[in-house]
């Protein structure tokens, strides 16, 4: 797809825990379009972080490895990079909001200290035009004072603001994809929704591509065109924003979004999955998804299900495979 700007093919990824090798991610496999945002979403231990730290270069080299796939961006394999090539497109062509600002943002150096290191770093600029362009995309972010802020520590800003902020040093270099991690999780309410729709019209303005990755639904809703459901390390449903809330395939997703508060009698209990998301490795065969699924037979515990596409979807379950599976496998 030439429209495609990045894609992620059968990725697997190795922790290792002193004699003990781990897989947090087994196969992941999406595509995020040009100008495109796409939701990636999952319970806590599902994987989305580590993916979005394999395609910014950012795993720990000591302890993990990409074991195999592909994660193509704009042409060019990710896999392939050394720390020199990723340092030339980290903060430049590829940028990330993280999930805390407050441990994000260095304490000892000035808001306008640490968003001149990524023009230091990609762009031929003076000290005079880096604190313009600092001072111009603080005011793009809607932080008043700017030309004051550039001279103040973390600290002294509350939450939205350091998270503006962190908004700000990932678009100073106007890249072509910004990856989101759980950009509003600290946040309150009326903050949250503020930074959404920031985000939105920054990316409107820019044609930029988001990968917000988030375990809010309702973030989701409101952002995103297609959606990615991670589920133990695993890609278990693709599809866009509406089809998913309309018609979920997958159990788990549809776990999810019963689980919702508008989607329950305000005198029930709210519903919830049962179980617990498993440990790297603790499933060795079947669906991962299986031990904690309502729906599950014999066949889930035994076989890992396959990866059914159509019409532009995706969802891995058995029961959505073709009935010729399926119908001798039930009890």
């Amino acid at each position: 797809m030439s429209d495609t700007l990045l894609k992620i093919e059968d990725l697997r990824i190795e922790f290792r825990s002193g004699r003990e090798t781990v897989q947090p991610i087994r196969g992941v496999n999406f595509y995020l379009k040009k100008g495109e945002t796409l939701g990636v979403v999952g319970e806590s231990g599902s994987g989305k972080s580590v993916t979005s730290l394999a395609v910014m270069g950012l795993l720990p080299p000591k302890t993990s490895r990409i074991a195999s796939g592909k994660i193509t961006y704009d042409g060019k394999d990710l896999t392939t990079f050394s720390d020199r090539q990723f340092q030339k497109i980290r903060g430049n062509d590829i940028s990330m909001i993280f999930q805390e600002p407050m441990t994000s943002l260095n304490p000892v150096f000035t808001i306008g200290q640490q968003l001149s290191e990524p023009l230091r770093q990609h762009k031929n600029m003076n000290k005079q035009q880096m604190e313009e362009a600092i001072i111009n995309v603080l005011k793009q972010v809607g932080i008043p004072r700017a030309e004051q802020i550039i001279h103040e520590y973390p600290h002294q800003l509350s939450g939205g603001m350091r998270q503006r902020v962190m908004i700000s040093m990932a678009l100073l270099c106007e890249p072509k994809l910004m990856i989101a991690d759980e950009p509003t999780t600290a946040l309150d309410v009326t903050i949250q929704a503020q930074i959404l729709e920031l985000m939105k019209k920054i990316r409107e303005e820019t044609d930029m591509s988001l990968l917000l990755i988030t375990h809010d639904l309702g973030v989701v809703a409101e952002m995103c065109d297609r959606v990615v459901v991670m589920y133990a390390g695993e890609v278990v449903e693709m599809a866009s924003t509406k089809e998913l809330f309309d018609d979920p395939r997958h159990p788990y997703t549809q776990g999810l979004i019963q689980s919702l508060p508008s989607n329950n009698d305000r005198k029930d209990r709210l519903y919830s999955i049962r179980g617990q998301v498993p440990k790297p490795g603790e499933i060795t065969q079947g669906c991962i998804f299986a031990n904690r699924c309502p729906l599950a037979f014999d066949k889930c515990f035994a076989q890992t299900p396959p990866v059914i596409e159509e019409d532009g979807r995706m969802s891995k379950c058995w029961l959505q495979a073709p009935a010729k599976e399926e119908v001798n496998s039930v009890d």
